[in-house]
């Protein structure tokens, strides 16, 4: 009975984690949506480097609510390392993103909507993809043992 009930409290605190790192990407994406359209909007950038750029913002701040809270544990280890192996994970996450958002815009929604609402919907389906990537990518490698 020991084994069951272990093996379903050791699911829920991965459920758990999921959760807060689901709510950690949803601070990101609007952190990235903001900016994405600020710079597209405001300032005119191309899709291309706007999405770049909004994807970095949210990698930073990803990075910080994930140590403060997602993982608080992990604080106990060097910074400078985790920060690394975090980034790795995301830029792998960012080739990802930049291809199905620009690749959604053109085929999907660029057709199909009027801007901004296109490059939005495709912004939304990039950040949804790329969710489940980053969050089993950074449990097995950057997380690894919390």
């Amino acid at each position: 009975m020991s084994k069951i009930s272990d093996f379903v409290s050791d699911n829920q605190h991965e459920f758990t984690r999921f959760g807060k790192f689901a709510v950690v990407g949803a601070i990101g994406a609007v952190v990235d949506f903001g900016v994405l359209n600020l710079l597209i909007l405001g300032f005119g950038w191309e899709k291309f480097f706007a999405n770049l750029a909004s994807v970095g913002c949210a990698i930073l701040s990803n990075f910080t609510w994930n140590r403060i809270w997602t993982f608080p544990e992990s604080r106990e280890r060097p910074l400078h390392t985790q920060f690394g192996k975090f980034v790795l994970v995301n830029l792998i996450g960012l080739a990802i993103n930049q291809f199905v958002f620009l690749g959604t815009d053109a085929v999907i929604f660029g057709p199909l909507f009027p801007q901004p609402l296109d490059y939005n919907l495709a912004k939304a389906t990039a950040i949804v993809v790329v969710l489940f990537w980053n969050f089993g990518a950074n449990r097995l490698w950057t997380y690894r043992g919390l």
